[in-house]
C-alpha cells in the first residue's frame, strides 16, 4: 500500500513538472518572428485595415504556435471606435471567462471607472461578436506599453496599457 501511494504522488508530481515545462516552453517572439506573423493591414470584415507595428506584441512555444496582437489604425474605416486590436491565437485561449478558438479576432475596450475596462471580441472576418471580459488596472509601475502579450510562466496576461486580462493556454 505504501508503494502504491509513493507511486501515485511520484505521476502527480511528474504531470505537474511536464505541465509546467509546456508553459515555460512559451517567450516573447523575436522581432524578426513578429514581422512573420503581423500583418501589414489585418483582415477585418471586408476591409483590410492598417496595423502599428510598434505595438505588436507575441508569445511562442518556439515550434511555430503563437498568440499574438497589434494596434489597428482605423481612422476612415468602418471599424472606427469600435475595434482597437487584431488579435491571433494558434492555441485554444481562455481569456478571463472567454473561451477562443485558434484564429483571428478583433477587440475594443471601454473604460468603466478607473480601475476597469470593458473589452469586446469578435471574430475578424465575420465581425461576429464572441464575448467580453473586463482587464483590470494592474499596480504597475514605470514604462507602460500600449499593447503587451506576457507569457504564461511570467504573469499570463494580456496588457492594454495598464490595464491586464489574464488568459491561460489550452493544449
Amino acid at each position: 500500500m505504501k508503494h502504491l501511494g509513493f507511486f501515485c504522488l511520484a505521476v502527480s508530481a511528474l504531470t505537474a513538472a511536464i505541465g509546467s515545462q509546456k508553459l515555460s516552453n512559451w517567450r516573447p517572439a523575436s522581432e524578426v518572428e513578429l514581422r512573420d506573423i503581423i500583418p501589414a493591414r489585418a483582415p477585418v470584415g471586408k476591409e483590410h485595415i492598417e496595423t502599428e507595428f510598434r505595438t505588436a506584441s507575441a508569445i511562442t512555444d518556439g515550434k511555430g504556435e503563437y498568440v499574438a496582437g497589434v494596434g489597428l489604425i482605423t481612422a476612415g474605416y468602418a471599424a472606427e471606435g469600435k475595434y482597437s486590436n487584431f488579435f491571433i491565437t494558434q492555441v485554444p485561449l481562455k481569456i478571463a471567462t472567454l473561451v477562443l478558438r485558434p484564429g483571428e479576432y478583433v477587440f475594443g475596450w471601454r473604460r468603466q471607472g478607473d480601475n476597469a475596462l470593458a473589452v469586446k471580441f469578435y471574430e475578424a472576418a465575420s465581425e461576429k461578436f464572441v464575448g467580453s471580459v473586463k482587464a483590470q488596472r494592474t499596480g504597475r509601475i514605470g514604462r507602460i506599453e500600449s499593447f503587451r502579450i506576457l507569457p504564461p510562466d511570467e504573469r499570463a496576461a494580456v496588457q492594454i496599457g495598464r490595464f491586464a486580462m489574464h488568459y491561460e493556454l489550452s493544449e
